[in-house]
């Protein structure tokens, strides 16, 4: 959500520099919403890592039930 607050400010910023003719207030704009995306894409990354950390954990469940099965067989 922070990502997008950025992208959001940042745009905000850089119109209004834009339209002032203030470059910096554009390319503090332009900072912010470029932090903004990078601060989304490391969300949405770590979002997919615990998604597969998460069916890892799954697996090797399973691989343990099945061997104490097996295990329980004999």
């Amino acid at each position: 959500m922070a990502g997008k607050t950025d992208q959001v400010k940042g745009q905000v910023k850089e119109a209004v520099g834009t339209l002032t003719g203030d470059k910096d207030l554009e390319s503090e704009g332009k900072a912010d919403r470029r932090a903004g995306e990078a601060k989304e894409k490391l969300s949405d990354a770590k979002d997919k890592v615990e998604e597969v950390i998460d069916k890892a954990e799954e697996k090797v469940e399973e691989v343990v039930d099945k061997a104490r099965e097996a295990l329980h067989r004999k």
